[in-house]
């Protein structure tokens, strides 16, 4: 199967299947999304959802957190991993959205990522949600899923390669729900460890699964010859 029908496959799979797909993080505003996106790095969307609502509200603004300090901010996030980092991160982060940012948080990539604790993952992922602009997130479940379709090429060795290779192939309305596609996808159904293929839908266009078939024919055919003799 060429890439470009695996492509349309899974567009109009998910399109049809998952047509609003949306971030299991809770927040409710873009502030407090952009403080759950740093603290999830390397950490689930679960456990976020556990700490975010006390910091929610006794930080609900950049304003509170420019002028706490470590000492007040890390009890909040203790539970989190690095939380150590993560809480210069915030403190950082809402300093310079006060003094830089006039308390808004940025509208482009570009300027997202001059925030502390933002690195290109965590500005696609603002940009898109909140924003709505075609920007790819490639966290861990997205660059293993597109590998594993065949949507991007084995060559590709980083995250950057991989999001370059995935927009250049999903229109631009559908490259904020195409993240959310994937990553959901990763995390329920194609597991890194145990892909759960039997319960998958997407096996008619997934060369990870056609390779597996291929694989247990073979060894099925190899068998059945030992058998024989």
């Amino acid at each position: 199967m060429r890439k470009k029908e695996r492509f349309d496959a899974l567009i109009s799979y998910f399109t049809e299947s998952h047509p609003e797909p949306e971030t299991e993080l809770h927040y409710e505003n873009p502030f407090q999304l952009l403080v759950a996106v740093v603290l999830s790095a390397q950490c689930t969307d679960k456990r976020v959802n556990i700490v975010t609502p006390a910091l929610f509200r006794d930080f609900p603004a950049p304003e509170y957190l420019a002028v706490s300090s470590f000492d007040e901010l890390a009890p909040y996030i203790k539970s989190i991993s690095y939380p150590n980092n993560k809480t210069k991160h915030l403190l950082g982060l809402g300093k310079m959205l006060v003094e830089d940012f006039n308390s808004e948080v940025p509208a482009t990539v570009e300027e997202l990522q001059k925030l502390p604790g933002v690195g290109r993952k965590t500005a696609n992922v603002i940009a898109s949600v909140i924003y709505n602009l075609p920007t790819m997130a490639v966290d861990t479940h997205v660059f293993r899923v597109s590998k594993r379709i065949g949507l991007v090429t084995q060559t590709a060795k980083t995250p950057l390669e991989v999001e370059k290779q995935l927009v250049r192939h999903i229109p631009e309305d559908l490259i904020p729900k195409a993240h959310h596609w994937l990553i959901l996808h990763g995390r329920y159904v194609c597991l890194a460890r145990k892909p759960k293929c039997e319960k998958c839908d997407l096996t008619s266009f997934c060369r990870f699964y056609e390779k597996k078939m291929k694989a247990e024919k073979l060894a099925e055919s190899l068998a059945k010859d030992s058998d024989r003799r």
